[in-house]
């Protein structure tokens, strides 16, 4: 019986050590990547992209730094901006407008509104996020760095739309 026992542990542990590091991907601890985006440019070069909302990230869950910025281009599509942009890897980080308060519960931004903007396309640098077009932006107050794996944020910035 007690073959039996540590026959059938042996698998179950490994099955459990196997799931714990596809939920939890603890390699991503120490893995980065960068990116540099320009910022959007108007066609005309007299026009220059309307900043509509600014604010410095602040960190949660994680280290997260940088400036979020909402663009309107003269043809009216509308960017989040990341400059200086930094944070940690992770497993399925999504970049979002919330109508939640930044710096608040790391857990409340999927609670109300949100207008997800994709994943995020590095851990540091510049990047470009379009808005969808039909977007309402009205209420919104904060861009969220989510890990929407683990339910929380790894930083927000504070945007008055």
């Amino acid at each position: 019986m007690r073959r039996l026992l540590i026959w059938v542990g042996v698998p179950v542990a490994l099955i459990g050590l196997g799931v714990g590091l596809a939920l939890f991907e603890p390699w991503r601890a120490f893995t980065s990547s960068h990116l540099d985006e320009p910022a959007p440019v108007a066609v005309a070069k007299s026009t220059a992209p309307e900043v509509l909302a600014e604010g410095a990230f602040v960190s949660q869950e994680h280290d997260t730094s940088g400036t979020a910025r909402v663009l309107e281009l003269p043809d009216g599509s509308r960017v989040l901006r990341l400059e200086g942009f930094s944070t940690s890897d992770g497993p399925d980080v999504h970049v979002w407008l919330s109508a939640a308060t930044a710096g608040g519960d790391w857990h409340s931004y999927d609670d109300g509104r949100y207008v997800a903007l994709g994943e995020i396309k590095a851990t540091d640098g510049n990047h470009n996020y379009a808005i969808p077009a039909g977007a309402d932006l009205t209420g919104l107050r904060s861009a969220v760095i989510w890990c929407d794996r683990f339910n929380v944020a790894f930083g927000s910035a504070a945007l008055a739309l």
